[in-house]
């Protein structure tokens, strides 16, 4: 089987415009989320977010191309590019066929319909964009990502809510494993943050109504968990094949060594109760990567800040882990920016590959009054040292959609 190795990083996030910066703030244990300052919330029941402020696109893409597209592709272009470089791709060098694209997005270009749709009520039919339809759908940020760069592997979008990050991710690692692509950049966008999109939310009572102490509202695992907080933005892997990676000198982050996805078939946005669909997800990662549980020194939850998510994904990880439960840390990347909906597979996928790298892991901020039923290490004290062997990032996603990734150090 080819093996596939990640060789760059690249994300915009509510604590950076950067990977680096993101993840060195993470470490810190620094909160993204504060009150939105981008658009009115006077009347709204919910005002916090891990909101993107002073983001400037034209210091990396085109002017006449930023007025193209929507923000969540924005953010796909913004990200790509830092991950292309970091990755020291030299797109000239290498065959563009050999190169594709799979980026994920939950909603798409929620902004550009919202903007279209009140001058359709208000002005009329003519007034609406021509470029309303390809600046809205979710294929989007892939489409204009491979035009950008001339890419001509497999290009497309998964959609699969909060897991459509880490699902695209994996379908990655499969189009270079069956030899459809030398090359995938992938992960996952989005850019959710609009007056509609909240008030939905906050009817569906998922959101965190704590507006007084923004910094606090994310609270995986806690006892006095209230919802979970919206975010924007992208996170970006350059995905490659081994040997590939090596014949043109790269720097190896690690190995992304399996892949594991299954469906809950229980509920619109409650998980499965005895929390099977994640475990036989993050299952099926280890089997795909041919290793045992007993390998695993880290996990990157999924995490939420929800009372059914944070216990139930617990339940999940107890049963995987069996009595290494508690000796295994965990974190959730969320307690400090958020919810990222279609984005968050792909930023927790960063943070977990320099997790590897690095050898250390971020905490999990918040946690204060510990649920009973979230008894394992959350490292709530802040970040840690830890050699990594091998570590999971789970996803799951409304419509009962999981997806586990499994990394490793590169050996071999």
């Amino acid at each position: 089987m080819r093996r596939v190795v990640v060789t760059g990083v690249g994300a915009i996030t509510s604590l950076g415009f950067d990977a680096r910066t993101t993840w060195q703030k993470l470490l810190e244990g620094k909160s993204g989320i504060k009150r939105i300052e981008n658009f009115d919330v006077s009347d709204l029941s919910v005002q916090i977010a891990a909101e993107i402020t002073n983001f400037n696109p034209e210091k990396r893409i085109p002017f006449k191309l930023i007025k193209r597209i929507d923000r969540c592709t924005q953010f796909a272009l913004w990200a790509t590019m830092e991950a292309v470089e970091d990755a020291k791709i030299d797109f000239d060098g290498i065959d563009r066929k050999r190169v594709g694209v799979i980026i994920g997005s939950g909603i798409g270009g929620l902004i550009t319909l919202e903007r279209e749709h009140e001058k359709f009520l208000s002005q009329g039919p003519r007034r609406v964009s021509p470029l309303l339809i390809p600046m809205m759908i979710a294929d989007m940020p892939s489409g204009q990502v491979s035009i950008y760069y001339r890419l001509g592997g497999p290009n497309y979008c998964t959609v699969s809510a909060c897991a459509s990050g880490a699902h695209a991710i994996g379908d990655a690692l499969e189009m270079i494993r069956k030899g459809a692509a030398d090359i995938m950049i992938t992960g996952g966008t989005e850019a959710p943050l609009t007056r509609f999109a909240i008030a939905g939310f906050a009817q569906m009572r998922a959101l965190s109504t704590r507006n007084d102490e923004p910094e606090k509202a994310s609270r995986p695992f806690d006892k006095e968990r209230d919802g979970f907080v919206m975010g924007e933005g992208c996170g970006i892997l350059i995905l490659e094949e081994l040997e590939h990676a090596r014949r043109r000198k790269a720097r190896i982050y690690c190995e992304l060594a399996g892949y594991g996805a299954t469906g809950d078939g229980y509920h619109m946005t409650a998980p499965d109760p005895e929390g099977d669909g994640g475990y036989r997800g993050m299952v099926m990662a280890l089997d795909d990567a041919g290793v045992d549980s007993g390998s695993i020194d880290y996990i990157n939850a999924h995490g939420t800040s929800t009372p059914l998510n944070d216990k139930i994904e617990t339940l999940a990880i107890k049963k995987l882990l069996g009595e290494r439960a508690k000796k295994v840390p965990i974190s959730s990347t969320k307690s400090m920016i958020g919810h990222l909906l279609g984005a968050a597979g792909g930023v927790e996928a960063v943070a977990t590959v320099l997790s590897i790298y690095e050898g250390r892991i971020h905490p999990t901020i918040n946690l204060e009054n510990p649920d009973p039923e979230c008894d394992l290490d959350y490292c709530p004290e802040g970040a840690r040292q830890l050699n990594i062997r091998a570590a999971i990032s789970n996803s799951l996603g409304f419509g009962g959609h999981n997806a586990t990734l499994l990394f490793r150090k590169l050996e071999g």
